[in-house]
């Protein structure tokens, strides 16, 4: 696959998704849109990849849509899906829209935030699992002082992660928000100097593709992200039958095995 403006590369078990427009800060374009997605994809599609981290080249994460080509923006382009697979009817259509399909890949995606975060920038960090920031990153919704709304499902996204008061601070003020400030209100997992945010990022990135059990992993990430949709009977009738699947696998029996044999656990995601 050739990338235009992302780098892609897997090491470790661990796909990094790197955007890469440093000059610009990474604005986000549409040929950035489609060189995500298939990355994704592909890491998604690929047995030796347990983590995947997106992150920014340069001094930003992503500062935003790329102005130059938000001024000629049709208005209709925001319904189009000329970078999206076709719609599969046997799977949750809400994670199959043009940036919310980050919850319907089955493995960890970590946003590894190296700085500046506004605006469509901001949507893709909402849609990680994860988002481990360097303490400096300043972070924006960035909309409303563009004269715009809460665009691609981050008004049902972010109050989930920050809360209804909060989203609602954020997304009509569009203020700056400083890194303490997103680790106080969870919009944030963690926080560390700019020159330890790859290290410890990809040494927790490590531990899961290392010791966690992919296929529970995917399991638990896809019950997670359904939960919004159940009851709570729903849910748990979700979960008996997951276990009993669970129950006849490979890595339980491994999982088992290797935390009585005292050995680290060589999980096949079975």
């Amino acid at each position: 696959m050739t990338y235009q403006q992302i780098l892609y590369e897997v090491s470790d078990k661990i796909a990094t998704i790197t955007l890469h427009r440093p000059d610009r800060m990474n604005a986000w374009t549409p040929i950035m849109e489609r060189d995500v997605r298939q990355a994704m994809q592909a890491a998604a599609a690929d047995d030796n990849v347990r983590v995947i981290v997106l992150t920014g080249a340069g001094r930003a994460f992503c500062a935003g849509a790329d102005m130059d080509a938000l001024k000629g923006l049709d208005p209709n382009d925001v319904r189009r899906l000329e970078s999206a697979p076709p719609f599969d009817m046997n799977r949750r259509p809400d994670w199959q829209t043009r940036c919310a399909y980050y919850p319907s890949i089955p493995k960890p995606v970590i946003g590894m935030l190296n700085g500046a975060t506004a605006g469509i920038g901001l949507v893709h960090a909402l849609y990680c699992d994860l988002r481990f920031a360097a303490d400096n990153t300043v972070f924006t919704t960035a909309f409303s002082r563009r004269g715009l709304i809460a665009e691609h499902g981050i008004s049902w996204m972010l109050p989930r992660i920050v809360g209804h008061a909060n989203a609602l601070d954020l997304l009509m003020s569009a203020r700056r928000v400083s890194s303490d400030e997103a680790l106080r209100i969870g919009l944030v997992n963690r926080l560390y100097p700019p020159d330890q945010l790859r290290e410890q990022t990809y040494a927790y990135a490590r531990d899961l593709a290392d010791f966690v059990s992919p296929s529970a992993i995917a399991v638990i990430k896809r019950q997670l992200y359904d939960v919004p949709f159940q009851t709570l009977a729903e849910a748990t009738i979700d979960a008996n039958r997951e276990m009993g699947i669970a129950l006849r696998g490979s890595d339980f029996r491994e999982g088992v095995a290797s935390f009585m044999e005292k050995r680290p656990p060589r999980f096949t995601g079975k």
